[in-house]
């Protein structure tokens, strides 16, 4: 058992090592689930009665210690509330994706019984990802911690993203370790060196043919010439302070003078943060233009003729008919209302365009299963959100300037859905505009994460990345996921940059999560068949 509980520690240390924003340790991915593998094998080569129970929970073990020690700073942004209430709070995120690992390795051992090792393996990996693709898909998804993400600090290794998604990455990184694993449970057998020597050079063609046409890309890329300038403002506003303490009208002058610092004559956008244009009331959609908030905008950006203000706003909707689910009656009227965090692109002229937030953040900007748990609405009413009651569109919609360059106006947590920001591109952005505000997690890893999963949107889309926090972390992004300019962490500044827009689509963005589509359906037919084999 001490063998056990040393393998499951082990492949979760090297696994959380491996994980951004560590620098330099990226490698550790090929290695990282091998002793998990070693683990799985020696309990299914064993004569427990109990091999189910113990393959399940050793595994959970090691994929606890690597998601919680790589999203720790999760405690952070409802520490508030109370640490009583904090810690069974942040064991969600921490339990939920380990729980959903630990089933693809408990049907992995199911299918074993009555599969070969090769056939089982491939198997494997195909429940791993049905797992991720659901963690992004269903009400609780946190797609954070899928393996293709990890190697978000060494993006020039994965340039092929752009044909794949992080989804080749999660393939790439289990096809090296099982292969290791195979060499492995080899070294035990007698007579088979031929075999073995095979396995070796398939492992080093498995690592080399991918880096090697990776860093061919990334150092031969070439962006075509098309300027446009940006500026992104960091306000540096404490979260906790927006409400009440500083008034909405200050704070859009202090984005307005950190602008016109870095302003030109030329520029198209200026990008301000999610939530930017906060009022504890909010702003009615309709009746904008008469906003003191949007007249302030408009006569800043009178001297840029060209420039767009693209920023986070908190508004809402009144309906007389046709209610959305997400909207609320206001008592004693036959008229509905929808609460949005948003983003809006202010121009010089008349016209506004709105954007409401889609991929909302479980519990704290939508309620998981509807009213099923409702009953957790005043815990995370303290998470920074609206306890649940955030209405949001279906597709995502692009910004369009008056000289009809195509933006993609992703606010937050949306910049880890890969195919839902290519479908901005789809749709026409010619570079992509994440706007944030990460001040809830204070000075962790989750900022900086943040912003390397946005490398990966960078590659997938071949656009800029201009990324706006509140409190940082604020960049620019080429198109091969390097990072041009970056702002410091809780610092009021702007900057500035040409950036060259894009046009042309990826594979990837013509085909989205093909991949993993793929892997759910061969895992869910597997799974069918299991249950026949076992019931009939």
């Amino acid at each position: 058992m001490k063998n056990k509980i040393f393998l499951a520690i082990l492949s979760g240390l090297l696994l959380w090592i491996a994980w951004p924003p560590t620098p330099y340790t990226a490698f550790l991915l090929f290695v990282g689930l091998v002793p998990m593998l070693l683990l799985l094998e020696e309990i299914m080569q064993s004569n427990s009665n109990r091999k189910g129970f113990l393959i399940f929970w050793m595994s959970f073990l090691g994929f606890f210690i690597w998601n919680t020690l790589s999203v720790y700073w999760v405690y952070n942004s409802i520490k508030t509330i109370g640490a009583l209430v904090a810690i069974p709070i942040s064991l969600i995120p921490y339990s939920l994706g380990p729980l959903l690992m630990s089933t693809a390795c408990w049907l992995y051992y199911r299918l074993r019984k009555v599969a070969p090792l090769g056939w089982s393996l491939a198997g494997l990996v195909c429940f791993w990802i049905g797992y991720e693709y659901l963690h992004q898909s269903w009400d609780l998804a946190f797609p954070w911690m899928t393996l293709g993400n990890g190697f978000a600090i060494s993006h020039s290794w994965v340039q092929w993203y752009e044909y794949t998604g992080v989804y080749g990455g999660t393939i790439w990184i289990w096809l090296v370790n099982i292969l290791i694993f195979l060499i492995c449970i080899n070294l035990k057998k007698q007579g088979q060196k031929k075999h073995r020597q095979r396995l070796v050079a398939a492992t080093v063609l498995a690592v080399l043919l991918p880096l090697s046409f990776s860093l061919f890309t990334y150092f031969n890329y070439e962006e075509q010439d098309d300027p446009s300038n940006i500026v992104v403002v960091q306000p540096n506003i404490d979260p906790y302070e927006k409400v009440g303490t500083i008034s909405t009208s200050d704070q859009i002058n202090t984005l307005i003078t950190l602008s016109k610092k870095v302003a030109q004559p030329n520029t198209e956008f200026f990008i301000w943060p999610e939530t930017a244009i906060f009022d504890e009331k909010g702003v009615d959609e309709d009746q904008i233009r008469s906003s003191n908030y949007y007249l302030q905008v408009q006569r800043f950006l009178y001297p840029y003729k060209n420039a767009n203000v693209l920023t986070g706003i908190e508004s809402y909707k009144y309906y007389s008919h046709d209610p959305t689910p997400s909207s609320e009656q206001i008592p004693g009227y036959n008229v509905f209302v929808d609460h949005f965090d948003a983003a809006v692109n202010i121009e010089n002229s008349a016209r506004v365009q709105f954007y409401h937030k889609s991929k909302l953040v479980p519990g704290v900007e939508q309620m998981p299963f509807g009213s099923a748990l409702s009953f957790l609405k005043p815990v995370f009413a303290h998470l920074g959100g609206s306890t649940g009651s955030y209405g949001k569109q279906d597709e995502p919609s692009v910004f369009y300037s008056q000289s009809g360059i195509g933006a993609a106006p992703v606010i937050c947590y949306e910049s880890i859905y890969g195919e839902y920001v290519g479908k901005y591109v789809l749709k026409g952005a010619q570079f992509i505009a994440i706007i944030t505000n990460d001040g809830w997690w204070e000075n962790t890893s989750g900022k900086d994460q943040h912003l390397d999963y946005a490398k990966l949107r960078a590659i997938e889309t071949r656009r800029w990345v201009c990324q706006s926090g509140n409190t940082g972390l604020s960049a620019f992004i080429n198109q091969r996921g390097d990072v041009v300019k970056q702002t410091k962490w809780w610092t009021q500044t702007a900057i500035k940059q040409d950036i060259n827009l894009n046009s042309d689509l990826t594979f990837y963005v013509k085909h989205g999560d093909y991949l993993a589509k793929a892997a759910s359906i061969i895992a869910f037919l597997i799974i069918i068949y299991l249950i026949v084999k076992k019931y009939f």
